[in-house]
C-alpha cells in the first residue's frame, strides 16, 4: 500500500515537472521581465527630463547598457528554448491559444527590435553606445534625421511592449484566477 502511494506521488511529481518550463527558461523569463520593466520605467522617465542634466546622461548610458544586456539575455533565451523546448500547451480554446501565441511572438519581436532600434539610433550620433563602459562599434555617423527615425520606432515599440506585457499579464491572471488551470505555476520560480 505504501509503495503504491509513493509510486502515485512520484508519477504526479514527474508529470507536474514535465508540465513546467526548464529552470533556465524560468530564470531567464523572470530576469528579462524585471529588466524590461526597469528599462521601460527608466526610458519613459529619462525622455521627460530636460536636456543637459548630467543625471540624464547617466540614465541614458545605464538604459543603453541594460538594453544591450536584455538583448543578450534574449539571445540566450532563444538558445535555451531550442535546447530545452517547452512543455505541451494546456487544454484551452483555439482562440486563446492563438492569442497567446501571437502575443508571445510579438513579445519576442519587441525584445529583439527595441534594443536594435535603440542601438542603431545611438549609432547615428557622436556619442554612440557604451556597454557597461566599453564602446560598441558605431554603424553610422552623426545624422539627426536617421537618429530620429530609429528613435521614433524605438519609442513606438516601447509603447507596444507595454501593451503586450499587459496582455501577457492579464492572460496569466485569467488562467490563475478564473480558469484555475495551473498555467502560472509552469513559469513560476
Amino acid at each position: 500500500m505504501s509503495t503504491a502511494r509513493t509510486t502515485a506521488k512520484t508519477r504526479n511529481a514527474t508529470s507536474e515537472a514535465s508540465d513546467r518550463f526548464a529552470r533556465p527558461m524560468i530564470t531567464l523569463h523572470w530576469l528579462i521581465a524585471i529588466a524590461i520593466i526597469a528599462m521601460l520605467c527608466i526610458g519613459f522617465y529619462m525622455v521627460s527630463l530636460p536636456r543637459g542634466l548630467p543625471f540624464k546622461s547617466t540614465l541614458i548610458n545605464f538604459h543603453k547598457s541594460l538594453g544591450m544586456t536584455v538583448f543578450l539575455l534574449v539571445l540566450l533565451r532563444f538558445w535555451a528554448r531550442l535546447a530545452y523546448g517547452r512543455p505541451p500547451y494546456l487544454p484551452m480554446q483555439t482562440w486563446q491559444r492563438a492569442a497567446a501565441s501571437i502575443t508571445q511572438a510579438f513579445l519576442y519581436v519587441g525584445m529583439v527590435a527595441i534594443p536594435l532600434t535603440g542601438y542603431f539610433g545611438s549609432s547615428f550620433n557622436k556619442f554612440g553606445t557604451r556597454f557597461w563602459g566599453v564602446p560598441l562599434p558605431q554603424w553610422g555617423w552623426d545624422d539627426q534625421k536617421l537618429r530620429r527615425v530609429f528613435f521614433t520606432f524605438h519609442g513606438f515599440l516601447a509603447w507596444a511592449m507595454v501593451v503586450l506585457i499587459a496582455l501577457h499579464f492579464l492572460g496569466a491572471l485569467k488562467h490563475q484566477l478564473i480558469d484555475r488551470d495551473g498555467l502560472l505555476k509552469r513559469m513560476w520560480p
